[in-house]
């Protein structure tokens, strides 16, 4: 069974946000074409009237834990470089990072830091550390800097847990244990070839060597597609795979992808997921609520003149058009179940 890379929720809680994708695997379902057209969608620019600075917010929201201690995680030429610098490069490049386990993020990171300092020595060398232009850099970083702080301040440390933990049991009040199966499978051409596969495990062929041997489907080492639930096979595999008792083999399925025998190996019913195993995802997309949230205050606060007359003049077809301004954008908590 296919997962992406550290998942927040892993395979119990992938019913609280769950989410269809493209996989490899030929029995898995595919994207729908309405999937595949919000894909290509999300691919697109931000729309004219999204603020950067609430997508620059959102950046921030990917959870990293500060260590209590600032200690000295590496050193490049003599300068320390300290967990709190990991921190500091977390906020910045953190999204990009999420779907690294822990300790692929923190190397990642280090690594972010490192080729920042690095730079920043040779940018000194080369005398960029004075004049005007560096100067105007810095009133930016200050400004973004301040804008960090003011971020943690009142946005990330303005979503408690117990939000967080309400949302949760809204969710799962109503769901139900899942009936979920360990299944093999060995993918064949044609139905003579599935009949002669299924007659030589009858007789006790080991399922995994004949997989090997015959299978066309290489992402299912053995054969093997690990636990599944009901919707996440293409359906005459699933019914029949759902029919089948354990230890038990199939007759021949056709899917769109060949033949098919099936054996089961093991029947549960999946738990329902505990709070601890989505909390970080919910406060995530709760997070970034509260920063459009915060922003549009900041915005209708604010006195904005735009001088420059193309962006005047994109900002008002963008406007004809209906595009979305921050405040209009769909609330990232209120439709949980979608997010994986």
């Amino acid at each position: 069974m296919t997962e992406a890379p550290d998942s927040p929720l892993g395979s119990d809680a992938a019913r609280v946000y769950e989410g269809a994708g493209e996989t490899t695997e030929p029995t898995r379902r595919s994207l729908s074409g309405a999937d595949q057209a919000g894909t290509k969608r999300g691919s697109h620019s931000v729309k004219a009237w999204r603020s950067l600075l609430l997508v620059a917010a959102f950046i921030a929201c990917v959870p990293f834990t500060a260590s209590a201690d600032d200690v000295v995680v590496a050193q490049i030429n003599g300068v320390d470089i300290k967990q709190s610098d990991l921190d500091f490069a977390a906020s910045e490049v953190g999204a990009q990072l999420a779907n690294f386990p822990p300790e692929d993020r923190r190397r990642m990171l280090l690594q972010f830091v490192i080729e920042n300092e690095l730079m920043a020595e040779a940018a000194v060398k080369a005398g960029l550390d004075s004049g005007q232009s560096f100067e105007d850099r810095l009133k930016y970083h200050r400004r973004r800097t301040l804008r960090d702080a003011y971020f943690d301040k009142s946005v990330r440390n303005a979503v408690p847990d117990e939000e967080a933990k309400k949302i949760y049991e809204a969710k799962v009040a109503g769901m139900k244990p899942e009936e979920e199966i360990h299944a093999r499978h060995i993918l064949v051409a044609t139905e003579a070839e599935a009949k002669e596969v299924q007659e030589r495990l009858k007789k006790g062929e080991d399922f995994a060597t004949v997989a090997k041997e015959k299978s066309k489907d290489p992402s299912a080492e053995g054969g093997d597609l690990g636990f599944f639930s009901r919707g996440q096979m293409l359906k005459p595999f699933e019914d029949a795979a759902f029919a089948l008792k354990e230890g038990e083999i199939s007759d021949p399925v056709q899917t769109q992808f060949g033949w098919h025998i099936i054996k089961v190996e093991e029947k549960r019913t999946r738990p329902l997921p505990t709070f601890d195993q989505v909390k970080d995802t919910i406060i995530s997309q709760l997070t970034a609520q509260k920063a459009k949230q915060t922003i549009k205050e900041l915005h209708d606060a604010a006195k904005i003149d735009i001088v420059d007359p193309e962006i005047k003049k994109s900002m008002q077809d963008a406007a004809v058009r209906g595009e979305a301004q921050p405040e209009d954008a769909p609330e990232p908590a209120g439709n949980v179940e979608d997010n994986h």
